[in-house]
C-alpha cells in the first residue's frame, strides 16, 4: 500500500473505515466504542486542510486506512488510526505510524504520542510493539492532559487508557 495525503472526495471514505474498523470492539465487549459515530467530515476535513491526514491505498483503489494527526505539546499526536479490517495485519498500521513519524521528525517535532486503550490487543500492546512506550499523567505536558480531560468527559475513561510515546 501506498502512503499519500487525504484527498477532499476521499473523507466519506475515512468515515466507513472507522465505522468498519470499530466493529471489532464487538468482540472485546465494548459495544459502545464499536457503536460510535465516525468523526464528521468538517473535522476529517480540517485535518486534511493541516496537512496531517494521510491514507493508505492500493493502486487506484479507494483508501483502507487512514491517519489522522495534530500537534499537541509541540509533539504530533496521533489523533486517529482506522484500518479497515479487510486490510488489517499488513503492516497498514505500522506504515501510517512510520509516515507519521517521517512527518514529525522533518517538522522538528521530538516525539509521537498518542492515547489509547490499555487492554485491547490492537491498542496498547500494539503501539508498544512499534516502539511507543507508556507516558505517565504526571509526564503528560498540559495539552495532553486535556486530550486525555476530553476523553473522560466522552467517557472513554470506562476502560483502562494511557497516553504513549514514541520518539522520532
Amino acid at each position: 500500500m501506498r502512503i499519500r495525503v487525504v484527498a477532499a472526495d476521499e473523507l466519506p471514505d475515512l468515515q466507513d473505515i472507522e465505522v468498519a474498523a470499530g466493529r471489532c470492539f464487538l468482540d472485546v465487549g465494548m459495544p459502545e466504542i464499536a457503536g460510535d459515530e465516525p468523526l464528521p467530515l468538517g473535522e476529517l476535513d480540517a485535518y486534511r486542510v493541516a496537512g496531517r491526514a494521510w491514507v493508505a491505498v492500493e493502486e487506484d483503489a479507494r483508501p483502507g486506512a487512514y491517519l489522522i494527526a495534530k500537534s499537541v505539546d509541540g509533539n504530533l499526536h496521533v489523533e486517529q488510526v482506522s484500518v479497515h479490517p479487510d486490510h488489517a495485519r499488513r503492516g497498514v498500521g505500522r506504515a501510517l505510524i512510520d509516515h507519521a513519524a517521517e512527518h514529525a521528525a522533518g517538522r522538528g517535532m521530538p516525539a509521537l504520542t498518542l492515547t489509547t486503550f490499555a487492554e485491547v490487543p490492537w491498542n496498547a500492546p500494539y503501539y508498544a510493539r512499534l516502539g511507543f512506550a507508556v507516558l505517565g499523567e504526571a509526564d503528560a505536558g498540559p495539552e495532553l492532559r486535556a486530550v486525555r480531560a476530553e476523553e473522560a468527559a466522552h467517557g472513554l475513561d470506562r476502560w483502562p487508557r494511557v497516553c504513549m510515546i514514541r520518539p522520532v
